[in-house]
């Protein structure tokens, strides 16, 4: 495992974020557009993922390492609550409340994200979708907050276009659902924003949009703090 090299905030750089449980870095390119520095951690190589990365275990990790940075991102993996799991019969691991305990311990402000079949364990969720961001795509998230961090619901636009069904080719007048083994990859690089991802890193990604999004609240909620250290 390796250390990070510096702590929450140095005078005239960025303020520092963990982002755990990466993969690809969906999450990453928005709170790095938002103005933070990212550092990703994922207990698999990820070879695509576009900034500094540690392949360790996320849990172990936020537990040694998580107060040392200015906010931490988790999305734990879906697989235990979405349809395709459900669809496949496969087992995963549920990681929502012991990465949740293991973010309490740092004492620094928190997001965790995770599908629609999660919403019953997380705690006080806001949801995100592509209409909110003017995306031609639906692909709700939802996010729990903690460490003293709030997030705020947006409004949630109407779904007025149709919704090709799940994993299926895109027809005409109709948004993509990109999930599953989906055709029309670089249709779902341009809409989600994601060039660098291929098909394994689309089907789990938060669009940047939303951490963006996401970035910008944190940093607003850091403002005091990073006001003080510089």
């Amino acid at each position: 495992m390796t250390q990070p090299n510096d702590i929450r905030r140095v005078r005239g750089l960025r303020p520092k974020l963990l982002d755990l449980y990466c993969k690809q870095g969906g999450a990453a390119k928005g709170y790095t557009d938002a103005g933070f520095d990212v550092t990703g951690v994922d207990k698999d190589p990820q070879p695509r993922y576009p900034y500094r990365f540690v392949q360790a275990d996320a849990i172990a990790f936020v537990l040694e390492y998580g107060a040392e940075f200015g906010f931490i991102h988790a999305s734990p993996p879906c697989q235990f609550d979405s349809d395709c799991k459900r669809i496949r019969g496969n087992d995963h691991p549920d990681l929502i409340d012991p990465t949740r305990d293991a973010l309490e311990t740092t004492g620094r402000p928190w997001v965790m994200e995770n599908v629609g079949g999660a919403v019953r364990k997380l705690n006080a969720p806001v949801m995100l979708c592509g209409q909110m961001f003017a995306l031609a795509n639906y692909r709700h998230r939802f996010f729990e907050a903690g460490g003293g961090f709030i997030l705020d619901q947006p409004d949630h636009p109407p779904h007025l276009v149709p919704q090709a069904k799940m994993g299926r080719p895109v027809p005409p007048g109709h948004y993509g659902q990109f999930v599953g083994n989906f055709s029309g990859v670089q249709a779902a690089r341009d809409l989600l924003g994601v060039p660098w991802m291929n098909r394994d890193g689309i089907r789990e990604c938060i669009p940047p949009a939303y951490a963006r999004h996401i970035g910008r609240a944190a940093l607003g909620h850091l403002r005091p703090e990073l006001e003080v250290a510089a």
